[in-house]
């Protein structure tokens, strides 16, 4: 018969051989400071400030920032979005809902949508899989991955002379 202490001590033999195993193998923990990584043009009045990028998974988390009167294009997801909305107010035209401050979106793939902020909103989305944006007849005009985050991450420091913030790459 197994006493507790004898539970006890399996238990934390395990758990010492996994920490081993997760000091081997574990990304370190990241942290991303607010001024190491800029507002990069999107479209007119959008901006996007890339927070990772997870090339296995093809996701990537950003904040989007629409200032007033500003439209992301309709566009479809190929894969789950969440979003938390830090600042504003926004919505999609498509639905009746208005995201406020600490509203939490989910959105399901294959839905098509265009997000219409009147006046201004930043939300923190993590995006999982492509998006495609879309013409008037649902024809894809371009596809946004997580290769595409990081190519216009990294022109954009190119461009200004800003150092790439390697932290950001999972």
């Amino acid at each position: 018969m197994t006493t507790s202490d004898e539970i006890m001590k399996q238990h934390v033999a395990t758990e010492s051989r996994i920490d081993l195993m997760r000091d081997k193998y574990a990304l370190e923990e990241g942290y991303i400071s607010d001024d190491s990584t800029p507002w990069v043009p999107f479209v007119p009045n959008v901006f996007i400030k890339h927070l990772t990028f997870d090339v296995r998974t093809s996701s990537a988390a950003n904040v989007l920032w629409v200032q007033e009167g500003g439209v992301l294009g309709r566009h479809r997801h190929r894969g789950p979005v969440s979003g938390y909305v830090l600042e504003g107010s926004w919505r999609y035209m498509e639905y009746d809902w208005v995201a406020q401050p600490g509203d939490f979106v989910r959105e399901s793939p294959g839905r098509s949508h265009t997000l219409y902020s009147e006046r201004g909103m930043k939300t923190m989305f993590w995006l999982n899989g492509p998006l495609e944006f879309l013409d008037e007849e649902d024809r894809v005009l371009e596809t946004v991955d997580v290769f595409w985050f990081i190519d216009h991450y990294e022109s954009h420091c190119k461009a200004n002379g800003i150092k790439i913030n390697e932290r950001l790459y999972l």
